[in-house]
């Protein structure tokens, strides 16, 4: 069955940075687009980093861009989000998806989620 599975998440001081891994299993992986979402308590959920399947082209949300990079590794099955300088309102459950509708930002084409890993900064 098809399985994505976060890790990495954790708490950091504002300023820090975390690297977030999402590992894939039982799909095609080179044939998703993969994205990561965020959700915060009392908010609605939201598109944070986007990458092609093979990582040609990249897209971020206006709130971490210059700060967050998604990258993906095809032949290990696994995408990244490096988080640098981190602020407060980074705080939130991160989930990776995997869509073959391409690289967007919204997340009702995303067939595949994994279970989020919290992120934690704290001021």
């Amino acid at each position: 069955q098809v399985q994505l599975v976060e890790s990495g998440g954790g708490l950091v001081q504002a300023g820090g940075s975390l690297r977030l891994s999402c590992a894939a299993s039982g799909l095609s992986f080179s044939m998703y687009a993969m994205g990561w979402f965020r959700q915060a308590p009392g908010k609605e959920r939201e598109f944070v980093a986007g990458i092609s399947w093979n990582g040609g082209s990249t897209h971020y949300a206006d709130s971490v861009k210059g700060r967050f990079i998604i990258s993906r590794d095809n032949a290990k099955k696994l995408v990244y989000l490096q988080m640098n300088s981190l602020k407060e309102e980074d705080t939130a459950v991160y989930s990776c998806a995997a869509t073959l509708r391409g690289l967007r930002i919204e997340s009702d084409v995303y067939n595949y989620w994994g279970q989020g890993t919290q992120v934690a900064v704290s001021s």
